[in-house]
């Protein structure tokens, strides 16, 4: 498998600490990742930080994902972002893809779905050849 580990940070961002965990552990071996339990710190991080992706979580104290992910996008616009819900529902979804989510991913997640999710998300930022090599493993 291509070596990605430090060459791409991933922003995750859940207040959940189990799930927060779980994400990074899943992620930890391909890429950089940063945690934060709220949006409002995801903000904060995305402000002052190189980031390459943010993980919402929909549901988290003060602003839920989807409104964190507007304020990313009129932050960094190129940034994406990926939202992440238990409770995926077709208006949803459509409110995600119009604030620009790269995708909206159920939980629970498949690991190997996540991965193609954060791939394809970084391939849309950068468009490195490895990030394709490393999809299609």
């Amino acid at each position: 498998m291509v070596a990605l580990r430090h060459d791409y940070r991933v922003l995750i961002a859940d207040d959940d600490r189990g799930f927060r965990e779980t994400l990074e552990e899943i992620l930890t071996p391909h890429f950089q990742t940063l945690t934060v339990e709220c949006a409002e710190q995801a903000i904060e991080v995305v402000e002052h930080d190189p980031i390459d992706l943010v993980l919402f979580d929909m549901h988290m104290h003060l602003l839920t994902g989807l409104e964190a992910l507007g304020i990313v996008k009129q932050l960094r616009s190129e940034l994406p972002c990926i939202l992440i819900t238990a409770d995926l529902t077709d208006l949803l979804r459509a409110q995600a893809m119009e604030a620009q989510a790269h995708a909206v991913l159920k939980k629970p997640i498949a690991r190997r779905e996540l991965l193609i999710q954060v791939g394809s998300a970084l391939w849309t930022l950068h468009h490195d050849p490895r990030l394709a090599e490393w999809l299609a493993c």
